[in-house]
């Protein structure tokens, strides 16, 4: 059984949808126990409206919430016994197995980084996300943890993403590309040019620079990028889905004959729908502190919220985090001995 603590308060819609996610979680994954983590009385009043699977849910009380509007850190000083600051205390003190919010980012990322620390040999951590394309799922790496990573944390996050990719969505040998102003090797900022250099001579499967375009067009299997731009992509992403959404809405109206077309077009227009759904995603694992954190959009539905959680029993049970520390032990050591033998 997985043990799994749930932000209770943490999201938009918290604790409704959350409570109603993490239900749907408890009662279809035969695996996972949950442990739903805030305010008690609150959480109770959700959980009266449910029937839930005996033994799969638990309430841990935590009477402070982080709200979305907080500054990280110093919300987590003010606020010791908030519900994202109580989740990640129990995975520290291994009384759970993961950790999902769909709260503050900021400061699920500054409870994780301080109060976990990182896995051995990793400098920063990184939000993975996992992306429709023409060609399957990618994973876009990082999308808000780290606004300016240097050149090696950029190949950091490259290794996380292919070993996420390999472990997860089960792609052999992942490509990588990094996410750059152009394709050719002389493109970018120095730090891009330097993480081109490393990735270059890495054992990774790294094809390049990529484009914005190349985004969706499935080119790499993991999309490199620092935190900032990542995250201005993604925005900029679900502002035009909800743009071309509305436009279509707007000119369907508009003619009885476009409507009939679109009611001939459903079934076509569902698949599409559930091809970019970002439900079915559910979460982004935080990559490279020491245990498995699971972050959603703070708009995320119940559906969303019982996927992210699989997601956490996922990345658990195919030991993600090992298979991370494995690989840079294996770079790590193979860099040192290739130093050797220059030396000898």
């Amino acid at each position: 059984m997985i043990r799994i603590a749930v932000d209770g308060m943490g999201g938009d819609y918290a604790p409704a949808v959350v409570v109603d996610g993490a239900v749907q979680a408890a009662n279809d994954f035969f695996d996972i126990e949950i442990v739903l983590v805030g305010q008690t009385e609150r959480l109770k009043h959700e959980l009266n409206r449910h029937k839930v699977l005996g033994g799969k849910l638990v309430i841990q009380d935590a009477p402070e919430v982080v709200g979305m509007g907080d500054s990280p850190v110093a919300a987590l000083k003010k606020k010791r016994n908030s519900s994202v600051g109580v989740c990640i205390e129990l995975l520290k003190n291994k009384e759970v197995q993961a950790v999902m919010t769909a709260g503050n980012t900021g400061a699920a990322v500054a409870a994780s980084t301080l109060m976990l620390g990182l896995l051995p040999g990793i400098k920063r951590p990184g939000i993975a996300i996992s992306t429709p394309t023409l060609r399957g799922i990618s994973i876009a790496m990082d999308v808000g943890a780290n606004l300016n990573p240097s050149a090696n944390e950029l190949f950091q996050y490259a290794l996380m993403a292919s070993i996420y990719a390999q472990e997860i969505f089960k792609k052999k040998n992942p490509t990588i590309g990094l996410l750059n102003i152009g394709e050719e090797e002389s493109k970018g900022t120095e730090v891009l040019k330097e993480a081109h250099k490393i990735l270059r001579d890495s054992p990774l499967n790294f094809l390049g620079n990529i484009e914005g375009r190349d985004f969706f067009t499935g080119k790499v299997d993991c999309i490199i990028c620092d935190g900032f731009v990542g995250n201005v992509v993604l925005k900029m992403c679900e502002s035009m889905l909800e743009t071309g959404m509305e436009l279509f809405s707007r000119e369907l109206k508009k003619n009885p004959i476009a409507l009939l077309g679109a009611w001939l077009c459903k079934p076509a227009l569902s698949a599409i729908k559930n091809e970019t759904n970002y439900e079915e995603a559910g979460g982004a694992p935080l990559l490279g502190v020491d245990g498995t954190v699971i972050i959603s959009h703070g708009i995320s539905s119940a559906r969303a919220i019982r996927n992210a959680i699989r997601v956490g029993a996922d990345m658990v049970s195919n030991q993600v985090n090992q298979r991370i520390v494995d690989q840079i032990s294996q770079i790590a050591s193979a860099a040192a001995a290739k130093g050797e033998g220059k030396t000898a």
